[in-house]
C-alpha cells in the first residue's frame, strides 16, 4: 500500500533532552512516567522545548453488518445514530471531557446505517451504510477499505493544516469490539476465545455465545487474508479502516497520537502491521477494561499511562489522560533547574 513514509522517532536530541530532565530541582526518575513522556515528545517533535497546539480528538462512527444477524451485542444497531446525536448535541462523556481539558472534537461519519442533516462539527466521509455481514461475506471491498484509509488520512491533513499537533482518536459503533476482536485474533494471533469480552455489556454467557460466533466467522475468512488490508476489509469496520489511516497520516507528519482503548489498538494493530514505525508517536492512555485490551498493549510491549477500569470507547481514555501529557511538557520547559535555582545536586 502506498503511504507517506513515517520515519522513525528522532534519537539526534535524547542526549540533550535526557540532561534537561535529569537536571531539573528532584531526585533522578523522581517524576516516573512523566519523564518518559517528555523524553518521547521532545524526540518525536525534535526539540528540547516541545509544545502542544490545537490538541483534538476525532470520533470516527461505523455500523456493522452483523449486529443484524447476530447476537454480538446487547444493544440494538441504530444506538450507533443515537449516539453520533448525542455527540453533536454535547451530551456525551467524550463531549464532558474534551471540554474540561479545551480540546477540540470532531465527530466523523464513516459509515453510520443513517443519515444526518448537516452540522459544525460532524464531517460526512461516509462510505458506505454500514459493512457487510461478515459472517456471511467479506465485511466491505478491497475498494471500499483503501478509500476508508484515505478519508482517514485526509481528516488528518486537515487537522495538520489548521495546527494541530497532538491528535486522539475515538470510536463509535454498535458491534465494533467484535471486528476489534477479530483484527486483534489475527494481528496478534491469539485464539478468539482469549480475545472476546463483554463490549456494551455481554452476560458471561453472551460472551460465551459472541466467542462461537466470531470464531466461525474467523474460520470462513481466515485462508483469504495474506495482508493487513485483507483483514481490514474481511473483519473491519469502515470507522476502523479510517482510524488505521488516520495514524498511518499522524505518525508520518510526527504528531504525538493518543491511543484510546480496545478499538482504537485494533486499528493500531493494522497500523503497526503496515508500518511499524508508527509505534514511536504513540502515547497509550489507558488499559480498557475490555478484557482483549492488556494483551494488545503486551503483544506491543507498550505501557499506558493510567489504569482506571474504563471501557466506554469514545476517545474518553485519550480526554482523561491529556493533562498528565501536557504536565510532562509543563515540567520540561517550566521547572527549575539545580544551577537556575541555587539548589545543591546529589
Amino acid at each position: 500500500m502506498n503511504h507517506s513514509p513515517i520515519t522513525p522517532i528522532s534519537l539526534s536530541i535524547e542526549e540533550s533532552l535526557q540532561k534537561k530532565i535529569d537536571f531539573k530541582t528532584k531526585p533522578l526518575g523522581a517524576l516516573g512516567t512523566l519523564e518518559g513522556l517528555a523524553l518521547q515528545i521532545g524526540k518525536i517533535q525534535n526539540t528540547t522545548e516541545p509544545i502542544i497546539t490545537k490538541p483534538s480528538i476525532v470520533v470516527f462512527a461505523g455500523d456493522h453488518g452483523i449486529v443484524n444477524s447476530r447476537q454480538v451485542s446487547p444493544y440494538p444497531q441504530e444506538v450507533t445514530q443515537q449516539m453520533v446525536l448525542n455527540f453533536l448535541n454535547g451530551g456525551a462523556a467524550i463531549n464532558v471531557f474534551c471540554k474540561q481539558h479545551q480540546i477540540d472534537l470532531l465527530i466523523v461519519d464513516a459509515g453510520v446505517n443513517a443519515s444526518f442533516e448537516e452540522h459544525p462539527k460532524l464531517i460526512n466521509a461516509k462510505i458506505a451504510m454500514g459493512t457487510q455481514d461478515y459472517s456471511k461475506q467479506k465485511a466491505m471491498t478491497i475498494e471500499q477499505c483503501y478509500s476508508a484509509i484515505s478519508q482517514g488520512r485526509k481528516q488528518i491533513q486537515k487537522l495538520h493544516n489548521q495546527g494541530t499537533n497532538c491528535i486522539g482518536f475515538g470510536e463509535m459503533g454498535i458491534g465494533n469490539t467484535s471486528a476489534a476482536t477479530l483484527l486483534m485474533s489475527y494481528f496478534t494471533q491469539t485464539a478468539i476465545e482469549d480475545c472476546v469480552g463483554k463490549g456494551t455489556g455481554l452476560t458471561e454467557e453472551g460472551v460465551l455465545q459472541k466467542a462461537v460466533i466470531l470464531k466461525n466467522v474467523y474460520e470462513l475468512h481466515q485462508e483469504n487474508i495474506q495482508s493487513p488490508i485483507d483483514a481490514i476489509s474481511s473483519f473491519g469496520g469502515y470507522e476502523i479502516a479510517m482510524i488505521c489511516g488516520a495514524i498511518l497520516e499522524a505518525a508520518s507528519l510526527k504528531m504525538i497520537i493518543l491511543v484510546d482503548g480496545f478499538i482504537v489498538t485494533s486499528a493500531l494493530l493494522a497500523a503497526h502491521a503496515i508500518d511499524n514505525n508508527v509505534l514511536d508517536y504513540c502515547i497509550f492512555s489507558h488499559t480498557s477494561g475490555e478484557r482483549g485490551h492488556q494483551k494488545m498493549l503486551s503483544f506491543l510491549n507498550v505501557t499506558p499511562i493510567l489504569n482506571l477500569g474504563m471501557r466506554l470507547g469514545e476517545g474518553t481514555g485519550c480526554a482523561v489522560a491529556f493533562p498528565i501529557v501536557a504536565s510532562a511538557i509543563h515540567f520540561l520547559n517550566e521547572m527549575a533547574t539545580f544551577e537556575s535555582a541555587n539548589v545543591s545536586e546529589a
